[in-house]
């Protein structure tokens, strides 16, 4: 068996991980361990990798700690991130403060102007399961209360309830915030009388100018029975748009411009996406007002936010301190980094998607939790990866490959093995005339059975494989039979017998190969379209994850007749 570039990526990444960690050149045992554990096909010859594991540490005894450094920020930027990440010393979750068993209630509140992401589902996995630790009530609820810069998406609706019911979460109870505006408005009208809250005319430039210099606007001091008076014209639409913002008042001294005075309601003419909500309302509620009503509404006992919206539990504080309430339990985490994706924003990928630069939300190159379904990625894998994250302020830097090494744990036993060759390259073989080969579906469960491949005296074999062979190389096709190649151009070898110990004493290699009526394949995976020829088996396996050897398991998205299209899901 050679290794292909790919692997031989792998092995240099994590030999250059554990040098940049330990400060010195590893022994290729230290290092063999995760390089088996990402591509599992180099099990079959660990002599190969331990051989390669040499000689790439060898090289690196050249070099220096900084040179080592400065090779894997360009190789592999998320391990030498991952080294520097301080991770909380307990995985999985701790217990909440306070909680009592059938006491707790906890919600997951998106803005569903786009499908969840796989960060965002760390809130959908961890919310729902400290409520199933605590025998509680989980709720989710919509936050769609922004027609503009975060305008729900209609489908978006039903792509979060689809991923709850595939992470196995039923919610106690689902709520959409649009509903409910004439909840928010009765508490609003309650605020005015009581002379916490006022309608600001001001323009946006000119009350930033009032806040940052600690005074208040013209406005902050106008009568509950004005400011009532100009809350009901807000409604009945006797303003422009944008023209007035209710605030509610706080200290306008406080050390914190962000808690002063801020905007609960402002005037936007604009129509909602849900048709049951339409243009029914003129006066949107802004998140942290909306968000404070709800959380109390809805009884909630214990809150898990990001560490960057503390803000948020300042300002709402100011509402239940007036209202005389007492405020959920709150937790904070640190932000999720996924290396693989770097910054985006859902607004960027909708017009990319728009324009026709992804095929939709569940692209293989997107974030989205529609994406790695449709990959392969189990349920199990995702909430166990989120899980064992467990709750902290510190922010996390993660690598796709952390949640791959937990789906592989469970496609690896499940997965029926397939020959797929990329870029295929005919070979002719001469004097082995018509078989059959035979090929386990699964290597140690034999009770599945096996795979029966017609061939003739014709194979395809990969491209990469095809363009390093030598005159005189001695192959074994796998599962079939040994060749000597006798020339390069056309490609053409002879059958030379069936033994593996002929293999050994010639030192040959092993190939994987297609036949030559095999069905085509195209890939879909985050690097973009791989084809390539397939055995014809594989059209079997419909809506299932199957693992092409020595290329990775993939998700048979769509047969036909002449065409497979499969989902990569990881080496």
């Amino acid at each position: 068996m050679s290794l292909n570039h790919e692997d031989l990526k792998t092995i240099e990444k994590y030999a250059l991980q554990n040098a940049v960690k330990y400060g010195k050149v590893p022994q290729p045992k230290a290092v063999m361990g995760k390089v088996m554990g990402e591509c599992p096909h180099l099990r079959e010859d660990p002599s190969a990798v331990s051989a390669g594991l040499s000689e790439v540490c060898s090289e690196l005894a050249k070099g220096t700690p900084e040179i080592w450094e400065a090779r894997l920020s360009e190789l592999a930027p998320e391990l030498i991130e991952a080294l520097s990440v301080k991770k909380e010393p307990d995985k999985g979750l701790k217990a909440l403060e306070g909680a009592e068993a059938g006491k707790v209630v906890m919600r997951f509140a998106p803005n569903p102007n786009g499908p969840a992401t796989i960060g965002s589902s760390r809130g959908m996995i961890v919310n729902s399961e400290y409520v199933k630790m605590y025998g509680g009530k989980f709720i989710l609820r919509f936050d769609d209360t922004d027609p503009e810069k975060k305008r729900p998406m209609l489908k978006a609706y039903e792509w979060y309830l689809d991923d709850f019911k595939w992470l196995g979460v039923e919610p106690d109870r689902v709520v959409y915030a649009s509903d409910r505006f004439p909840l928010y408005y009765d508490y609003a009208k309650k605020l005015i009388e009581m002379g916490k809250a006022y309608v600001c005319f001001c323009q946006g430039g000119d009350f930033k100018t009032f806040k940052d210099a600690k005074e208040p606007c013209p406005h902050r001091d106008q009568s509950p029975e004005l400011n009532l008076e100009y809350w009901e014209k807000m409604l009945a639409g006797g303003f422009e748009d944008q023209e007035a913002v209710l605030r509610i008042k706080t200290d306008i001294e406080h050390k914190d411009p962000a808690l002063r005075d801020w905007g609960a309601f402002r005037i936007r003419k604009m129509s909602h996406p849900r048709p049951e909500i339409g243009d029914k309302y003129i006066v949107w509620p802004l998140l942290d007002f909306a968000g404070a009503i709800e959380d109390h509404e809805l009884g909630m006992t214990h809150i898990i936010r990001g560490k960057d919206l503390m803000d948020s539990e300042k300002r709402q504080g100011y509402i239940y301190k007036y209202l005389g309430w007492d405020y959920p339990k709150t937790t904070h985490w640190g932000r999720v980094k996924i290396h693989e994706f770097g910054k985006f924003s859902t607004s960027t990928l909708r017009k990319d998607i728009e324009a026709g630069i992804y095929s939709g939300w569940d692209d293989p190159r997107l974030p989205t939790v529609r994406a790695i379904r449709r990959r392969g990625i189990r349920a199990e894998a995702l909430k166990k990866f989120m899980l064992e994250m467990g709750v902290g302020t510190t922010d996390v830097s993660i690598s796709m490959e952390s949640l791959y090494a937990e789906n592989r744990k469970l496609l690896d036993p499940v997965a029926n093995r397939y020959f797929f060759v990329r870029d295929p390259v005919e070979l002719e073989i001469v004097g082995a005339g018509s078989t059959v080969a035979q090929a386990p579906l699964h290597p140690t469960d034999t009770a599945r059975g096996m795979r029966e491949i017609p061939v003739g005296d014709r194979v395809l074999l990969a491209g990469d494989d095809a363009g390093n062979l030598e005159v005189g190389s001695v192959l074994r096709l796998k599962d079939l039979y040994n060749v000597e190649i006798t020339s390069l151009s056309p490609l053409q070898a002879k059958y030379i017998g069936d033994s593996i110990e002929q293999l050994r004493e010639a030192k040959g290699r092993i190939l994987h190969w297609a036949p030559l009526d095999g069905i085509s394949v195209k890939v879909l995976g985050p690097e973009g379209l791989i084809e390539g020829i397939g055995e014809p088996g594989i059209k079997n396996e419909l809506d299932r994850v199957v693992q092409f050897e020595r290329f990775g398991f993939c998700r048979i998205d769509s047969v036909s007749e002449k065409e497979l299209v499969a989902y990569f899901t990881h080496k």
